[in-house]
């Protein structure tokens, strides 16, 4: 049976995290290993949709995702999980959950960065008060950084070509030391 490797991104919507984590995936498949992406609009969409933006909301589906990597964990190599994740205690909580199978990556890019490329005009309409609480931008939902990831993609310099092949370096270094 396989007990899959989580890698849980966080960082500001913007930062490269699903970009980044496609490109990945293909490259661990081309390598023969199984991966999921959960992605973090794509969960919400599909299986979250009753909850909203408040924090509380926010909380609950970090929490619903962490149980979701547990559940999946069985059928593959290595999840990787593209979603915001905020809060200090969510992923305290995805660490305690998961255990040593768990790592924390940070895409760091600040607010100005996610701001210039706003793939998906989510921070257009904040600026224009017709999108409230925004992570990262609205004053109610902060974004609370990680005191120490264990890996940092640093997306404001990095292209994604650099980013990938970091993360994909970092994955395949853990999944070395796990399967050894």
């Amino acid at each position: 049976m396989k007990t899959a490797l989580v890698f849980w991104f966080t960082g500001l919507s913007g930062s490269g995290k699903t970009t980044v984590a496609t490109a990945v995936k293909s490259r661990l498949e081309a390598a023969g290993r199984t991966v999921l992406i959960l992605d973090g609009d794509d969960v919400r969409n599909r299986l979250h949709i009753q909850l909203g933006f408040s924090v509380a909301d926010i909380i609950e589906n970090n929490r619903l995702i962490a149980d979701l990597c547990l559940e999946a964990s069985g059928g593959y190599d290595i999840i990787l999980v593209p979603i915001i994740s905020p809060y200090q205690s969510s992923r305290a909580h995805a660490r305690s959950l998961l255990g040593d199978r768990f790592y924390e990556i940070f895409f760091a890019a600040d607010l100005d960065t996610v701001m210039r490329r706003d793939v998906k005009g989510l921070y257009k309409l904040a600026r224009e008060n017709k999108l409230n609480n925004l992570i990262g931008f609205s004053p109610s939902n902060i974004y609370e950084p990680p005191d120490s990831p264990d890996l940092t993609i640093d997306s404001r310099i990095e292209t994604i070509e650099q980013s990938t092949a970091a993360l994909y370096g970092f994955v395949n270094e853990k999944w070395q030391e796990f399967s050894s």
